[in-house]
């Protein structure tokens, strides 16, 4: 096949998604590998220029648990973790904002703005954006309230949050401004304390309160995989949640899908997991018919 047809054949694929997502809002958890190598740094920046030149409206929520263990480990700060969080103290708290919000985001900008973009980076704390509460922990969450002989354990991990409220304003004042609106999970609480909270719990409430058209993780897995390890392009949320109660879907997988059952009752259109480890998986996934990834839609 002629490689210049071929080139157009693919320009063709991408048009009606072009067309159904114009001026739509797309949130995408940025993480995992995709994070760390240069060649999918780059591959991601190209990504989400182009999403903001045919007019599709990227909002970039990032992580950084590799950054910040790199830095914790240089001075010599021990990290400790409790399913799966980091516990934070006062003076870890000070290193995660520092790397978050100081040096990931602005990479990340940075980059963007380097091929040819116009990012701006926050963090959840600038313009009220993040509202937060401690998270309290309870690793036995099967222990019930109302049994005062036998209350649930709850695990003091510190300066860990969870999102109590989102101001878009200044988001959607970046996105009429045609800038692209780079994120950093951290957020406030109602004494100012800062709160270290979930990139993947950010991403979907952030998603829910612009009723974003889309939600993309980016991970380091393919998506959802069945029993026999093939990867599920498209399940509803009634299938998720009876591959979680099956055991199908176990470990890390089940905070990310229970964040996006949360996002689609929040009135996200659709969510998606794709493996950030594969070069451009974001306009494969979006841009055409089969996708690289699992999508995950309400019914």
């Amino acid at each position: 096949m002629n490689t210049g047809l071929d080139r157009a054949r693919i320009l063709i694929e991408a048009l009606p998604y072009i067309q159904k997502f114009n001026n739509q809002t797309i949130v995408i958890k940025y993480g995992g590998h995709a994070m760390v190598d240069s060649r999918l740094k780059k591959a991601f920046a190209l990504d989400i220029i182009l999403m903001k030149y045919v007019n599709l409206n990227p909002v970039i929520v990032h992580g950084g648990g590799p950054q910040i263990g790199k830095i914790l480990s240089e001075m010599s700060i021990q990290s400790n973790f409790v399913n799966g969080h980091r516990v934070t103290d006062e003076k870890t708290m000070d290193i995660v904002e520092m790397v978050l919000a100081g040096k990931v985001n602005k990479e990340i900008v940075t980059t963007i703005n380097q091929h040819g973009g116009q990012a701006v980076g926050l963090s959840g704390k600038d313009g009220h954006l993040i509202t937060a509460k401690k998270l309290r922990f309870l690793p036995n969450s099967d222990k019930k309230m109302d049994k005062p002989d036998n209350p649930p354990e709850i695990i003091d991990i510190g300066l860990v949050g969870e999102v109590v409220s989102v101001n878009n304003r200044i988001i959607k004042s970046l996105i009429n401004s045609q800038f692209i609106p780079v994120i950093a999970p951290v957020g406030a609480g109602k004494d100012n304390e800062t709160y270290n909270i979930n990139a993947d719990l950010v991403a979907g409430h952030i998603a829910s309160s612009l009723e974003a058209r889309k939600l993309v993780l980016l991970t380091d897995v393919e998506g959802v995989l069945d029993s026999d390890g093939n990867l599920v392009s498209s399940i509803t949320a009634d299938d998720a949640k009876r591959m979680i109660t099956r055991g199908v879907i176990k470990e890390g997988m089940i905070p990310k899908l229970q964040c996006c059952l949360d996002a689609l009752k929040g009135g996200v259109e659709k969510v998606h997991i794709i493996d950030g480890r594969k070069e451009h998986a974001l306009l494969l996934e979006i841009f055409t018919n089969e996708g690289v990834g699992t999508e995950i839609v309400l019914n």
